[in-house]
């Protein structure tokens, strides 16, 4: 396939990306197929060198998309491993932010109704491989504005142990398409998932 018909190919795959976040961003209307959107992730993965830092992931995403592992694909079968879109109920976010253009820190907050579980840690971007290895040190468990539970998952020293660790011992997500209003990455699992810019 020449260059051109390649890289129409791209822009269609990224325009199904884009497309799936903005309808989930709203009210979910004109999304795309969960089948069509499992073959756009994996065009726009195979056939994007994405071009990012740390600095371009800062800000808060909210899950809306998410395909099996391999290991749950195994269990579950192929409706998993197709893909599914999250229901609104269901509040999954992740917030970066940079300390230095390759450290941070990532939030993930999971919600359901009053009950929310936030686990928080650092973060490394590898500039090579283009991953983002994480860690969650921390952890709080809430009901409505009141904390139930807050402390530490791992030690103090885990944290800094963390950057010094290679990138094989850490779990990561392999972003390959970044925007302003979404994100898409293959985790190290082998799971595909997309996040929309959340608001606020």
């Amino acid at each position: 396939m020449d260059s051109i018909g390649m890289d129409s190919m791209n822009q269609q795959g990224a325009a199904v990306l884009a497309q799936a976040a903005q309808a989930q961003q709203s009210n979910g209307a004109g999304r795309p197929k969960a089948s069509d959107l499992v073959t756009a992730l994996q065009a726009t993965e195979k056939d994007t060198k994405p071009d990012y830092g740390l600095a371009d992931l800062v800000g808060t995403w909210r899950l809306c998309f998410i395909t099996g592992t391999k290991k749950t694909r195994q269990k579950a079968g192929v409706a998993l491993g197709a893909g599914r879109y999250l229901p609104k109920l269901i509040k999954i976010q992740l917030a970066y932010q940079a300390d230095t253009d390759d450290q941070g820190q990532v939030q993930n907050s999971v919600a359901l109704g009053q009950l929310h579980l936030v686990l928080t840690g650092p973060v490394k971007f590898w500039t090579k491989s283009r991953c983002l290895g994480f860690d969650f040190t921390q952890i709080r468990i809430g009901l409505g504005q009141f904390t139930l539970y807050q402390g530490r998952i791992k030690p103090e020293a885990a944290d800094q142990d963390f950057y010094e660790q290679p990138l094989k011992e850490q779990a990561f997500f392999k972003y390959f398409w970044v925007t302003d209003g979404g994100i898409a990455a293959r985790g190290r699992g082998g799971g595909l998932a997309l996040w929309y810019r959340a608001a606020g």
